[in-house]
């Protein structure tokens, strides 16, 4: 999961990149400003496919040296 320590969207995201929840705090939503709020999802996104790339790598770290093997 996606976690900032400021009000960004948190984006629930697999291994795989599938997202399978979204969650917007209303008071981060701004009508008047939606390109902010863009730019606030694209943050949290990135964020939680760059941890769901961590977990992966921590996982399937052990593996990645068996010479294309699999």
């Amino acid at each position: 999961t996606g976690v900032q320590t400021c009000a960004l969207p948190i984006f629930t995201v697999n291994g795989k990149k599938v997202v399978s929840a979204i969650s917007i705090d209303p008071e981060i939503v701004d009508v008047d400003d939606v390109e902010m709020l863009e730019d606030l999802l694209m943050a949290a996104l990135n964020n939680a496919y760059a941890e769901a790339d961590e977990m992966h790598d921590e996982k399937m770290g052990a593996f990645g040296g068996a010479g294309g093997m699999f």
